[in-house]
Order: structure tokens, then C-alpha cells, then sequence
């Protein structure tokens, strides 16, 4: 009798501006409805009711090693200025042992909000992350 098992969440892929990169991390998968409260004045009950409202795409959370002479993050980062910027389509996939895609966000035209160097610490044994935040427009979610 063959069991299932949840896949694991350390072999991913992300796809950004026609690249794979490699990363540590990928977070802020995730989509929100605002939630709307109304009441009308002769309403019986003295409490509001909850409708959903927009939509609120958040914010992707891309962490990887520093390497030598890898500037892509801030490369990215300056094609932003007044009212233009440089959108990417972004594609996260959850792999299996197979690197096949069993879970899939693609998120579209996303920009960079936010770069944030690497933590320095005399002491540490640490490899040095950077991350970048992105926002974006929308996303959809494919789990086949």
C-alpha cells in the first residue's frame, strides 16, 4: 500500500526575466481578499456583515548567496524610476525528486520594492544573503 506523503519545501525553482535563478528562500506566496464591512441602518441585528472586497496581491520575498560579480538584483533595481520600471513575469515551482513542477505561482509584472544586503558579522560562519522584494499584480496558482 503505497502512502502519501506532503512534499517537501526545500527543492524549488524561480523564474524571473527569462533567467532560473538559484535562491535560499522564496516567501509571500500568498493572495488576500480586503474584507468589506457594511451595515444598513435597519438592519435587526446590531453587528455588520462581511463581503470581500479587492483583491491584495503581497509582496514576494527572494533571499540567495552573494557571488562575485553577480549584479542581477541591482541591475533590476535601477530601471526603476519616476513612473517607469522594468516588469517581470515571475514563476515560482515547487519541485519533486524528479525536478519536475507539482505546485506552481506565477505572479505578473513584478518589480523590485526592495534590495537588503547581506548582514555582516565579524564572528559569523555565515554565507552572505541579499534579498529583494517584489511587487507585483496579480497571481495565479497551479497545483497539478
Amino acid at each position: 500500500m503505497a502512502t502519501n506523503y506532503p512534499i517537501t519545501a526545500f527543492h524549488f525553482k524561480v523564474e524571473w526575466g527569462g533567467a532560473t535563478g538559484a535562491f535560499t528562500e522564496a516567501s509571500g506566496l500568498n493572495l488576500e481578499h480586503q474584507v468589506v464591512e457594511y451595515r444598513d441602518g435597519l438592519s435587526k441585528t446590531y453587528s455588520t456583515i462581511k463581503m470581500p472586497g479587492m483583491n491584495t496581491n503581497g509582496e514576494i520575498t527572494l533571499k540567495r548567496g552573494i557571488f562575485r560579480k553577480n549584479n542581477e538584483f541591482y541591475d533590476w533595481w535601477n530601471t526603476v524610476s519616476m513612473n517607469e520600471v522594468e516588469r517581470r513575469d515571475i514563476t515560482v515551482s515547487l519541485l519533486d525528486e524528479n525536478h519536475e513542477a507539482t505546485m506552481v505561482w506565477k505572479f505578473t509584472n513584478a518589480w523590485p520594492s526592495k534590495i537588503e544586503g547581506a548582514s555582516l558579522n565579524s564572528t559569523g560562519n555565515e554565507v552572505a544573503i541579499e534579498t529583494i522584494t517584489l511587487v507585483h499584480e496579480g497571481m495565479t496558482i497551479s497545483n497539478d
